[in-house]
């Protein structure tokens, strides 16, 4: 490695690690004011507080690690920019393209370590972190499972399974509720297509279903409904769902998750996560190969100024998780193939990235 490489490498590292220091600090800050009075008035120590947040650094990391590795990328060129660095390089007859090359090979490096902590760093961390937050602070105890973007849950007097678009809402999809006998048979078998729980009416309202009743000739007399009201033992508020109950599960654990499926549709939603969980690790690297363009125009646009090359560098950011999420609720509908939704904005942003990048060396 020549002594250009090593320097543009050492400069994008150094500002690589200042910028993950900066926005993990400012997380960890807000995240602190606002939860630490809950580990004080629970009368829990300051030790158990401080490995809470300490475990919450790789989660921060991983969320955010696109845009490290874009901002790292951008400001380093830019500073070269900034200091006539990047015009003397070209005037000495130096290309675009061998002075882009140290960040892109900085940005694939980090990219792996990103994946190798995916698979061994926070699915622990992650782990301890809920089981602080939920268990030891809350006092809250899972009740069930979660496999392929579906719970099951063991309540008082039977067993529950459904999906659950949107945590913040207590609106249930695919719903069923079983009781068993003592001898393990299913007594009584309720499944709907949608499930509500009325807080003021503090009752569940299920449409769309069928109740399967055992009568003592264990004989199952079957009802079909299109709307019923029933009282269940659980309420909503009893099932424990981190929302970042997925990170638990390590990168193989995923793809394991895809041979446990039985229908399409879980098997859909398994590839899903499995594919859209790689491509945003892997989503730093086309952001920097479009916001090296897009930063050396900015520059002559409106000056070599990074308080305009930073700013847009994140819209661009917010544009890639936009359309990066909008993608993944394709394919969970099942309205994309999870391939395309892995893969398209990585390409698009790849292919016009480096487009850009050749005109720029012209």
């Amino acid at each position: 490695m020549n002594l250009l490489n090593r320097y543009l490498l050492k400069q994008f590292s150094k500002y690589f690690f200042t910028v993950n220091a900066g926005f993990v600090s400012i997380y960890l800050l807000v995240d602190f004011f606002e939860k630490f009075d809950d580990f004080t008035n629970a009368g829990k120590p300051l030790s158990m507080a401080l490995e809470y947040f300490i475990l919450t650094i790789p989660s921060i990391v991983d969320q955010l690690g696109p845009v490290f590795i874009l901002l790292s990328g951008v400001i380093t060129l830019g500073i070269l920019n900034h200091t006539n660095e990047l015009t003397a390089l070209k005037a000495g007859g130096i290309p675009l393209r061998h002075i882009t090359r140290p960040l892109l090979l900085g940005s694939v490096v980090i990219t792996v370590l990103f994946i190798l902590a995916a698979e061994f760093i926070l699915p622990v961390t992650v782990s301890r972190t809920n089981s602080l937050w939920f268990e030891q602070l809350k006092g809250k105890v899972m009740l069930g499972i979660m496999r392929n973007d579906r719970y099951y849950y063991k309540g008082k007097n039977g067993f529950y399974s459904f999906n659950w678009p949107d945590p913040k809402r207590y609106v249930f999809k695919n719903f069923s509720f079983s009781e068993w006998d003592e001898n393990y048979n299913i007594k009584v078998l309720t499944t709907a297509r949608w499930a509500t729980w009325d807080e003021k009416k503090n009752n569940w309202s299920l449409k769309h279903g069928q109740v399967q009743d055992q009568g003592k000739d264990k004989e199952y007399k079957i009802k079909n409904f299109e709307k019923i009201t029933i009282p269940l033992p659980e309420h909503p508020q009893d099932f424990l769902i981190p929302a970042n109950k997925n990170a638990e599960l390590s990168l193989s654990g995923l793809y394991q998750e895809i041979y446990r499926a039985d229908v399409d549709h879980e098997i859909q939603a398994a590839w899903t996560m499995f594919l859209g969980r790689i491509s945003y690790i892997l989503l730093g690297l086309p952001l920097l190969l479009l916001g090296l363009p897009i930063l050396l125009y900015s520059y002559r646009k409106w000056g070599r100024d990074l308080s305009v090359a930073i700013p847009v560098s994140c819209g661009l950011a917010f544009v890639a998780w936009g359309i990066w999420g909008a993608l993944q609720s394709l394919a969970i509908a099942g309205y994309i193939s999870p391939i395309l939704a892995a893969c398209s904005i990585h390409v698009v942003f790849s292919l016009a990235g480096l487009l850009l990048l050749v005109k720029e060396d012209r």
